[in-house]
């Protein structure tokens, strides 16, 4: 991976983003409704309760479904809405288990262009069109993962200098940078609605 991510905004957990790809995946996973720190912690949360050096796929598909509920609603739960988010995390694992082996840079790693690696992000369980181009700019800007064509792929989350998503986020100053842009885009929204 080309950088260490920084979206989490503790140590302990963006490293684990980083060496990741499927705590990264997770992370995005969650990033609704909920802070982006809150969110990118998450599976660090989910590892330390499930033991080991890294999240696994297929152990997070096959788990029974109402203990793993009942371990992302531990406090700090994993997310607000714990067991729907609980059953969203197992459905993209139980996806990446049966059509990847549970090797999530596969998902990346033979793809010919950013609009085949884009359909196959908007493929994944939970990843929506805005999602999937958040999540693929992330993968282009910050992680080397560039096939042909990705920045457009990823539409306007792919522009350089741009401060829209986690995928600009590298630091503290860069975090306020997008927050202010999605705090003016929300006052734009309101004003055009009266």
């Amino acid at each position: 991976m080309a950088n260490a991510l920084r979206l989490a905004q503790n140590p302990d957990a963006d490293a684990l983003l980083t060496r990741s790809p499927l705590a990264a995946m997770i992370g995005m996973l969650l990033d609704q409704q909920v802070p982006m720190e809150w969110a990118f912690t998450g599976p660090y949360t989910l590892l330390e309760r499930l033991g080991g050096d890294d999240l696994d796929a297929h152990a997070i598909a096959t788990y029974e479904p109402e203990a793993f509920a009942a371990l992302c609603s531990e406090k700090p739960a994993v997310h607000r809405y714990p067991g729907s988010m609980a059953k969203r995390i197992q459905q993209l694992c139980a996806y990446l288990d049966e059509h990847y082996a549970g090797d999530v840079t596969k998902v990346w790693s033979d793809v010919g262009s950013g609009a085949e690696l884009f359909a196959r992000l908007v493929e994944l369980p939970g990843f929506g069109k805005q999602k999937a181009q958040i999540f693929l700019a992330l993968l282009g800007k910050q992680l080397g993962v560039q096939p042909k064509g990705w920045r457009e792929a990823a539409g306007a989350y792919g522009e350089k200098n741009s401060f829209r998503s986690v995928a600009d986020i590298t630091g503290p100053e860069s975090l306020d940078k997008v927050r202010a842009t999605k705090q003016e885009a929300k006052a734009a929204a309101k004003a055009a609605k009266g």
